[in-house]
């Protein structure tokens, strides 16, 4: 069994990724690429679940951020259901409450759910992209993040650079 799982479910608007295991840097590169799918669709509501979450690190939370933003662009929901004390301590401790509405409850099955996986692993190029985007997100939406993620963007930004000339 694979350290972690992320499924997505897409049905008329509505947009459910399930957490199962540690959500990190290593599934960047697959929720990027739905942020990035995002910000050409229109949708009402993006549910995440992190019932089965046992943590997450900088760079998951900042695409969270990334799909977050783009929920309140277009006035959609964007929910994180039942997650942890510490999981939900994570996320407002880098200034992202105002982007999610936090709620527990049964998980409710649709007939039109269908998940899917992700994604695989990033190549160490979309790795790095996904880690620099991500953290640059975190510092935009909270300016108290500059200090604790301006290396990261800056380390990541010069890995991208060299992966570049390696390719």
């Amino acid at each position: 069994m694979k350290e972690s799982d992320v499924l997505i479910s897409h049905n008329a608007g509505i947009y459910k990724i399930k957490i199962e295991g540690r959500a990190n840097f290593e599934y960047g590169p697959p929720l990027r690429n739905l942020a990035k799918e995002l910000e050409h669709e229109t949708f009402t509501i993006i549910s995440v679940n992190l019932k089965e979450c046992c943590g997450m690190d900088s760079t998951f939370m900042g695409i969270l951020a990334m799909i977050g933003l783009r929920a309140k662009k277009i006035a959609a929901a964007m929910e994180i259901v039942n997650a942890s004390a510490s999981n939900i301590a994570l996320l407002k401790g880098l200034g992202l409450s105002s982007l999610f509405k936090f709620v527990e409850r049964e998980e409710v099955v649709s007939l039109g759910d269908d998940w899917d996986e992700a994604g695989e692993k990033g190549s160490s190029f979309e790795t790095a992209e996904a880690v620099h985007d991500a953290h640059d997100t975190l510092m935009d939406v909270a300016p108290e993040n500059i200090p604790k993620f301006k290396t990261v963007v800056d380390l990541a930004k010069k890995d991208i650079d060299r992966l570049k000339k390696q390719n």
